[in-house]
């Protein structure tokens, strides 16, 4: 089947000859795969497409640029890696110190954060990665921040709800974001083959900062009706404490994650070492997690969940919930 490689394709083409910095031949390669036409003759230009931005990444890893600023890989630790977004002034930093005990420059002018950094954020019994980028606008938008949004888990955009033009500003920055191919999205609107090439989703909370100084709440309301169907919108006071809470408990849902405990027959489980696996995982991927010998051996396993299971007998395939504890026997 023959190719009917479009202009608009064969003008990106054009473009990756002249590019020389890893990072601007990502960017063309990205514009290459989402102008290919989609079909079964392209399938083999697609997946050579795909190969070379993967190798770039790889040598953009190895060699960041200095033209694109700070370096656009921040390694991910923890149970997952969040990212912090937003606008100048919307108390990012102050949201850091607040979730995560770190001391952040925090000030009231903007840019008070200038290059990523990452932070250790507790819930419960398992560490979460933040991340507080740089602060975004439509105006100022550094290629190297919209690579750290493409490879986060997840995506906290945190607004100023006190300001009655976050609204504006907001559907402003989230068109600009949308020709970069970057789209925010609820928790349950992205599924798992659309989360790759050539649109970025990135499941996402939108966090109303500064609920104590909108009187009234006409702005959080506002800012509700303008996104609602596309964000879960949490209103939160950084500086008073409030709706922290929530919060954590909130971007917990959003990593699509579980915890699990492994015990040895005859004794309890440890549960300030949980074993952090993806939702939908089974019993052989806490296995796999604990040793691959013993996913390898594995015979059978008992089961325990609060109101469900008690020790009972399960086999390999037995999906499981947060916090359930499994024995294993091989």
């Amino acid at each position: 089947m023959p190719a009917n490689l479009t202009p608009q394709y064969l003008e990106a083409e054009k473009k990756l000859k002249t590019a020389k910095t890893p990072q601007e031949k990502i960017e063309v390669l990205e514009e290459m795969l989402a102008v290919i036409p989609k079909h079964k003759g392209t399938e083999k230009l697609q997946a050579q497409i795909k190969t070379k931005i993967s190798k770039a990444r790889d040598e953009q890893q190895k060699k960041p640029s200095a033209k694109h600023g700070p370096s656009s890989i921040i390694n991910k630790q923890g149970a997952g890696q969040v990212l912090i977004v937003g606008p100048p002034n919307s108390g990012k930093s102050m949201l850091i110190k607040s979730l995560t005990g770190a001391e952040p420059e925090v000030g009231d002018y903007p840019f008070t954060t200038r290059i990523p950094a990452p932070y250790m954020m507790k819930y419960e019994n398992i560490q979460i990665q933040l991340v507080d980028l740089p602060p975004l606008t439509p105006d100022i938008m550094e290629s190297w921040q919209l690579e750290l949004i493409k490879v986060a888990d997840a995506v906290l955009i945190v607004v100023d709800v006190s300001s009655p033009d976050s609204p504006s500003l907001l559907e402003t920055l989230f068109a600009k974001l949308k020709e970069k191919r970057i789209e925010f999205v609820r928790d349950l609107d992205i599924l798992p083959e659309e989360s790759s090439f050539p649109v970025f989703r990135k499941k996402t909370l939108l966090v109303a900062n500064k609920k104590d100084l909108d009187a009234g709440g006409e702005n959080l309301e506002a800012l509700k009706f303008f996104f609602e169907n596309q964000l879960a919108t949490i209103p939160i006071s950084a500086a008073q404490g409030e709706g922290l809470e929530e919060l954590k408990k909130q971007i917990f849902s959003l990593l699509h994650i579980i915890r699990a405990y492994s015990k040895a027959p005859g004794r309890k489980p440890d549960h300030d070492e949980p074993f952090v696996l993806k939702r939908g995982s089974r019993v052989i991927d806490i296995a796999r997690a604990v040793h691959k010998d013993f996913a390898e051996k594995l015979a059978y396993a008992r089961l325990w969940r609060e109101g469900q299971f008690t020790g009972q007998m399960v086999n390999r395939d037995q999906p499981l919930e947060d916090e359930d504890i499994v024995e294993l026997h091989i």
